[in-house]
């Protein structure tokens, strides 16, 4: 029999020779699973998926401008390798990127800026279909007005409309102007009354405009729009693979543009193109272009694919109206976790405290920009509910602006993935938008803003 002392050293041993057989696993360290790049005017996002949590350190460096990434535990790989690729030329702020092996198990990121830049790096632990994630922001050192960006906008708008008013005009003129003049006797009176005035005779118009009236005129008249999702957060997927935040884009891209058409009226878009936008920061934006209107545009899905037809929510402080709202906000106000929000603490204390401030007047307004909008979504699609729900969904927390968000169908029922995919249904889903928000402002005309435009 072997001694007891005998069996403990070869029970060592044999633990030491299995630590020796697995080292040769480990030393490869984390595996790149995926690499994205999300450029956007707000900022670009440079992702790195793996299956284990990676370590970075970084550091900026002038003339020129560019980032240096560190990358702890890892070998250089075919997947790492592809982030080169991924820099589009129209990248606001990355003009390339360079990957190596710095040092053995240390992978180098070299990320060349166009303009110089403020980091933020944050890991986001797995979650959903994502496993580890490295996150690194680029942002702007002076970040843009957008309320003066939505005014130049228009006076650029108004410009571009003048030109083309005056050279149709001056057109017009030419033609005239080369015709031959007019028979004398053919305006003469037929029975000694005043002269006809030729059709082509200037008409003087006595143009009074009430000074209210025009200060109304003059007031610029914005609505916020909300495309759910973006970016790392692709949102609710049809059964086809239609994605959520792909098709919301779309409606509120041709809501834009019938709402910029109108006099006076402009829409500012939370995100315009494929990037994510943390829940405070989307009401954060509406607030800083002292919007008088934000409408957020969901295709959610629901636990069966049998849910469908269009709602309108509001935001509850009391709680949600139904199990379904009550669901729909949970999963919403979950979108950050996806997403992959970098908020430093003391701004998210400051949204906290923030969002935490909706009144009851706000609450109020929102029911009813709600029931004119859904009164006329009614017109061109089913409903799911027939009254304005609520819930409390983080996205409709400006304690100033009357807030709404729409479901525009269930993505998740196959009949309405195929309708949201069709341009026509598309269309008359922004034309009954459109018309909502048109009754609602006639109704319940904006007040003055504390800045002037």
């Amino acid at each position: 029999m072997t001694p007891l002392w005998t069996r403990r050293a070869l029970l060592q041993r044999t633990g030491s020779v299995a630590l020796l057989l697995t080292a040769p696993q480990l030393a490869f360290g984390a595996n790149i699973v995926a690499v994205r790049v999300w450029p956007a005017p707000d900022y670009t996002r440079v992702t790195l998926e793996s299956d284990t949590e990676l370590v970075a350190k970084h550091f900026l460096i002038a003339d020129p401008d560019r980032m240096v990434i560190d990358i702890e535990n890892l070998e250089l790989s075919p997947a790492l390798r592809e982030i080169v690729g991924k820099v589009r030329a129209d990248d606001p702020y990355i003009a390339g990127v360079r990957v190596g092996q710095n040092q053995p198990r240390v992978v180098r990121l070299v990320i060349d800026l166009k303009q110089g830049a403020q980091p933020q790096v944050t890991t986001l632990p797995p979650v959903a279909a994502y496993q580890h994630r490295l996150v690194f922001d680029l942002y702007p050192t002076v970040a843009p007005d957008p309320l003066l960006a939505l005014i130049r906008e228009k006076e650029q708008a108004e410009k571009e409309a003048k030109t083309a008013i005056d050279d149709a005009l001056g057109e017009f003129l030419g033609k005239v102007a080369k015709a031959p003049p007019p028979d004398p006797s053919a305006s003469a009176p037929a029975n000694g009354g005043a002269p006809t005035p030729s059709p082509d005779a200037p008409v003087t118009r006595k143009a009074e405009v009430d000074p209210g009236t025009k200060k109304k005129i003059d007031r610029l008249i914005i609505v916020a729009l909300d495309p759910g999702h973006g970016g790392e957060d692709p949102g609710a997927i049809g059964p086809s693979g239609l994605k959520e935040k792909d098709v919301v884009l779309q409606i509120a891209h041709k809501l834009r543009d019938r709402i910029n058409a109108i006099p006076n009226m402009r829409a500012m878009l939370t995100r315009d193109t494929d990037f994510f936008v943390p829940l405070q920061q989307r009401v954060e934006k509406a607030r800083r272009v002292q919007a008088d209107l934000f409408i957020s545009i969901h295709a959610d899905a629901f636990i069966t694919p049998q849910a469908r037809g269009a709602s309108v929510f509001a935001l509850s402080e009391r709680g949600a109206t139904s199990t379904a709202a009550r669901w729909l906000a949970k999963k919403e106000n979950a979108a950050d976790l996806v997403g992959g929000v970098n908020v430093k603490h003391g701004d998210a204390h400051v949204m906290r405290a923030l969002l935490d401030m909706s009144t009851t007047a706000q609450i109020n307004d929102s029911l009813r920009a709600g029931s004119e909008v859904l009164g006329q979504i009614g017109r061109v699609g089913r409903l799911h509910k027939r009254k304005v729900e609520q819930a409390s969904f983080a996205v409709l927390k400006a304690p100033d602006i009357p807030s709404i968000l729409v479901e525009t169908a269930f993505i998740s029922n196959p009949e309405e993935e195929a309708k949201l995919r069709s341009a026509a249904y598309q269309d008359d889903l922004v034309a009954a938008l459109m018309s909502g928000i048109k009754r609602y402002f006639s109704k319940n005309p904006p007040l003055a803003r504390n800045r002037q435009l």
